[in-house]
C-alpha cells in the first residue's frame, strides 16, 4: 500500500462527500487546511497521522487520518478510516510539526 493519497480520492473513499467531483472542489476551494496548512489542489498527498480541517454543510469538521484506502467501502469502512477530533482553531499558531 501507498504511503500517500490524493486528498480527493481520501475525501470521497472515506465517504466525507457523495462524488470525487464535490472532492475536488472542496479542496480547491482553498478553504481545507491539512495540518494547518492551507490546500487548493485536489492532488494534494494525504498521509496517516495528517489532520484535516474544514467546513462542510455549515459544521467545522476536524478529521485524524488513520489509515488510506485502496478503495471505496461500505460506511462502516469508511468510517474506520479517521477519527473526528473536537473542533478548535483552524490554525496552527506558533505550534505544529
Amino acid at each position: 500500500m501507498a504511503d500517500t493519497l490524493r486528498l480527493d480520492k481520501f475525501l470521497w473513499f472515506a465517504r466525507i462527500v457523495k462524488t470525487r467531483s464535490l472532492a475536488q472542489t472542496l479542496a480547491e476551494d482553498g478553504r481545507l487546511r491539512i495540518s494547518g496548512r492551507v490546500v487548493d489542489r485536489a492532488h494534494a498527498p494525504v498521509r496517516v497521522g495528517d489532520v484535516l480541517s474544514f467546513a462542510i454543510r455549515g459544521k467545522v469538521r476536524v478529521l485524524r487520518i488513520e489509515a488510506l484506502p485502496a478503495r471505496r467501502g461500505p460506511p462502516v469502512e469508511a468510517r474506520t478510516l479517521y477519527t473526528e477530533l473536537p473542533d478548535g482553531p483552524l490554525t496552527s499558531e506558533g505550534g505544529g510539526d
